[in-house]
């Protein structure tokens, strides 16, 4: 049977009671109710930010004192190794507290289909929001190490043993399932989400064991990809495909590559 298609211009939530409520008002008022609803966010945001900020400006302030009479060289020089030490400090605490608040604020992510303004396009909202603030201040600095493997983790991501994340550019980990020994090289792209028709759609992205993404490819939302198989570099692989296992990808959009094809471009 053929699923009812929503309509994008309804100022009525399909919903009913409180959430219902939410809703009707978040469409008929969009802008005004999304701030709204984003504003406890924003303040949480700020005060895990604070949180995090807190051990640097302790080390900075005991810095400040114990080198008081100290000549003036040596005092800047520990004044600025403090502030250093205090922003690797704030990234490390970041990465503890931003999956805490993404648990407290229930973003995780299921699969979805439907419109911006709408309850689960907030909580998707909120997962990315929390996901962009560290990667946005610190991630770089710790890709790729078992730190941003413990971060990807925390926001939800399924993750094997022995597998590489050498990029930061990573949206919706929490739809995201990486396999064992799998290789994302530097600057890949995964979003599990794409727009269609007005839509929002949340597609969770399958990655297989020991499948090799080359440099700078992108991988989008609902695409499934076999055991072994390999993404050229610069590549591009659409909403939905699926690449059979032990085959190789590229090109945009992606399609698959004969073995003597790739040998003779690398030649």
């Amino acid at each position: 049977m053929r699923q009812k298609e929503q309509d994008l211009n309804s100022q009525k939530s399909e919903r009913r009671g409180v959430l219902g409520l939410l809703e009707n008002i978040l469409r008929e008022f969009k802008i005004f109710a999304h701030l709204g609803l984003l504003a406890p966010l924003y303040l949480a945001g700020a005060l895990c930010i604070g949180a995090a900020l807190l051990p640097g400006f302790y080390l900075y302030q005991w810095s400040y004192s114990v080198s008081a009479h100290w000549s003036e060289l040596l005092r800047f020089w520990i004044l600025g190794s403090s502030l250093g030490a205090g922003y690797l400090m704030y990234g490390f605490s970041l990465i503890f507290l931003m999956p805490s608040l993404n648990w407290a604020f229930q973003g995780r992510l299921s699969a979805w289909r439907g419109p911006y303004y709408s309850l689960p396009a907030i909580r998707w909202y909120i997962h990315n929001g929390l996901t962009y603030l560290v990667r946005f201040t610190f991630l770089e600095f710790i890709t790729p190490t078992p730190f941003n493997l413990f971060f990807f983790r925390m926001m939800g991501m399924k993750i094997g043993e022995g597998t590489i994340i050498n990029s930061i550019h990573i949206s919706d980990p929490s739809l995201i399932h990486l396999g064992r020994k799998v290789t994302l090289g530097g600057s890949v792209t995964i979003v599990a989400h794409y727009g269609q028709g007005g839509f929002l759609v949340l597609a969770p992205v399958h990655i297989g064991d020991k499948v090799t993404v080359g440099l700078r490819a992108v991988i989008m939302g609902g695409a499934s990809i076999g055991e072994g198989a390999k993404i050229l570099p610069n590549s591009v692989v659409m909403p939905k495909t699926v690449i059979p296992a032990g085959e190789t990808w590229g090109g945009v959009p992606a399609r698959k590559i004969e073995t003597q094809e790739v040998g003779s471009k690398a030649a």
